[in-house]
């Protein structure tokens, strides 16, 4: 029997292989040109598979590993020119490290130009990569090259990687989203909510039945679609559209943003107004009593000068967003805010008679104003953040940004509830219910801020303020070490076991782990519990919601905590190996560099997976407790399969 289910072992394993879950969403080629004498560029071409991404070579401290090219002997090279990125990756904001982020999806190149020392018969290294999806990140990897100067370059093989996003489509949809919003909020400001009973009434006179109306009525909502347009297409075209995302990092370009959006503030505050020069508003009208098409056209753009005081500052705002995002999307912002604009304009154009369902202009505009005013205030210190991030200058840490936000956010508050009065304020007789509960939802949200102050991550903003390392207190105010009597261990007399709980650290949820899984395994030993591995990464957003919402829960950490000795192996880790512990992997084929590496290849040789998180519960002897976890929110779930592993232990 034992011999008949050895063989039958023996046939499946081909299957095994087959079926496992190693994932290689990126394929990489590599090429050398060679420019002049000495001097060659190298390429780097990356294929990535839908719904993944690459990271880019440049990427913020604290964040995951950047895409590296590694030469195996730098003394080679007379010099080194700096990587260029083809195209410009984009930037997204990324939860789980809680910044942006610059990644490729579909493809991505890198070039770099280097010249060689005369005699120099190959140029070898490696390149270091990480790719994430939308639920998961797989641990860097390595693609070896060489280049031989004197015969045709290598191709080099297929390779594996992560990402965490669909990049450029699901950004221009959020930027169209966003600008159709502020459309619709520049349609209620005292600049433009007036100005709709006024075209109906200049189309009602142009038209001479209600065909030619509705004729009108389309062409004028188009030419203001097309101004708008046009508007952004000059951004690009005059910045470039990768200009605009290399931009958006530069500390000097966030700053002049801050600058402006503050000034736009203070103007929707009542400070003062922007306004163009009155011969421009002119000029159009007059074109505008034309009639016919040139008088749509005319007519279009007398709404943008006249409105500019009220939308300038909308646009801009929205010009500064899409800008960050680069590519196309100052277009689609433009085109989602004028199509916004355009279409209530078109339709009471159309039909005039719902003009008498529309409220009186009066002082609730200008109250509308100042509340985008507020909103304008606080956008202002995400783009300083920014720049005080990358220069790297703790003026504005998380504590200090909040705090601003708290009192921008109350005043606001107050503003809604009565309480402040601005320059071009109407008397408030009394408030009506909707704003009553419109300043009672942002005093709210005011208060829902305060803990971040003492280091509350306060998931609803998680987009705006700088990360929690980034702040007076990276682990929250209150904070002691594993050592302080907080923590509580188990101490022994045995000194083996004493040295090997000096190696424990504080884990998520305030769990004691191992990040040496030699160390784990001698402890889970020596005081006869089981093992929870936990193979996870400094990248992997789903390790971080685990963390978060499912060992938070009192029932599961009391048993990782009590039950469980607990090691992380983080497939990230770039800690260097030694020279001597390196090695070339036997299931891989690749070169064993770093700790993240022998984690990741650990992983892949004995359980044939490399995303994370994966979860294995193990006995003394290393054999499997239960079927290993991969992502699994459900905490009642995970609460049982953590309690089987017990149970089976014990038997």
């Amino acid at each position: 029997m034992k011999t008949k289910l050895a063989l039958l072992m023996l046939l499946l394993m081909p299957f095994t292989v087959l079926f496992s879950q190693i994932e290689q969403p990126v394929k990489w080629t590599v090429s050398k040109e060679k420019l002049s004498e000495n001097t060659y560029e190298l390429t780097f071409s990356a294929t990535i598979e839908q719904n993944w991404h690459l990271y880019s070579v440049h990427l913020p401290e604290g964040g995951p590993i950047a895409t590296s090219v590694n030469f195996s002997d730098a003394s080679i090279f007379e010099s080194t020119e700096d990587i260029v990125e083809v195209p410009v990756p984009g930037k997204h904001f990324d939860s789980s490290f809680q910044m942006e982020l610059a990644y490729w999806s579909n493809e991505a190149t890198i070039k770099q130009v280097v010249i060689v020392k005369p005699g120099t018969e190959s140029i070898e290294g490696y390149v270091e990569f990480m790719a994430c999806d939308d639920e998961r990140c797989l641990p860097p990897d390595q693609i070896d090259f060489n280049f031989s100067l004197k015969e045709k370059p290598v191709v080099v093989k297929e390779s594996k990687t992560t990402d965490a996003a669909s990049g450029e489509n699901k950004s221009y949809w959020s930027i169209f989203a966003l600008a159709f919003i502020g459309g619709l909020a520049a349609l209620l400001t005292p600049c433009v909510f007036p100005m709709i009973p006024m075209t109906v009434s200049f189309f009602t006179k142009q038209s001479t039945n209600k065909l030619v109306g509705i004729k009108n009525a389309i062409q004028y909502g188009i030419f203001i679609i097309l101004i708008y347009v046009v508007l952004g297409w000059l951004v690009v075209l005059l910045f470039g559209a990768d200009a605009l995302n290399a931009l958006s990092t530069n500390h000097w370009f966030n700053l002049f943003f801050f600058i402006l959006l503050v000034v736009f503030a203070i103007s929707f505050l009542g400070a003062f107004e922007i306004v163009l020069p009155t011969s421009w508003v002119n000029k159009a009208d007059a074109g505008a009593d034309k009639g016919g098409l040139i008088g749509s056209f005319f007519m279009a753009l007398t709404l943008a000068l006249v409105s500019f005081s009220c939308t300038g500052p909308i646009v801009g705002s929205l010009l500064v967003t899409a800008a960050s995002e680069g590519g196309m999307a100052p277009l689609v912002g433009m085109f989602g805010f004028s199509l916004a604009l355009a279409l209530p304009f078109s339709l009471f154009a159309m039909f005039p008679g719902y003009l008498n369902s529309l409220p009186k202009s009066g002082g609730w505009l200008n109250s509308v104003k100042v509340v985008l005013g507020f909103l304008e205030l606080a956008l202002a210190f995400k783009f300083l953040s920014n720049a005080d991030l990358v220069l790297d200058l703790h003026l504005l840490e998380r504590e200090v940004y909040i705090a601003i936000w708290i009192a921008i956010f109350g005043a606001l508050g107050f503003y809604l509830l009565g309480k402040l009065r601005l320059p071009h304020d109407s008397p408030l007789e009394f408030l009506s219910v909707p704003r009553l509960l419109l300043g009672l939802l942002v005093l709210s949200f005011t208060i829902y801020m305060i803990p971040g102050l003492w280091g509350a991550p306060l998931k609803l903003i998680s987009a705006f303020p700088p990360p929690l390392e980034y702040s007076e207190s990276p682990q929250g105010v209150g904070y002691k070490s594993l050592h302080s009597s907080n923590y509580v261990m188990q101490q022994s007399s045995n000194k083996d076991i004493a040295m090997l709980e000096q190696k424990m650290e504080v884990g998520p949820q305030g769990l004691s782990v191992f990040h040496d899984y030699d160390d784990a395994l001698a402890y889970a030993k020596a005081v006869n519990k089981p093992l929870f591995i936990d193979f996870t990464g400094k990248a992997c957003v789903n390790c971080r919601q685990m963390e978060i919402n499912v060992w938070s829960d009192p029932e599961v950490n009391s048993l990782m905590r009590n039950e469980y000795v607990v090691v992380a192996l983080y497939v990230d880790y770039r800690k260097k190996l030694a020279e001597d512990e390196q090695y070339v992997s036997e299931t891989t084929g690749k070169k064993i560099r770093t700790v993240g590496n022998k984690w990741s290849d650990f992983q892949i040789s004995r359980y044939k997976i490399n995303s994370q998180p994966y979860y294995v519960l193990v006995d003394n002897e290393e054999n499997e407790l239960n079927a290993p976890k991969a992502y699994e929110p459900n905490i009642k779930a995970y609460s049982e399969w953590l309690q089987k592993g017990v149970d089976n232990y014990k038997k």
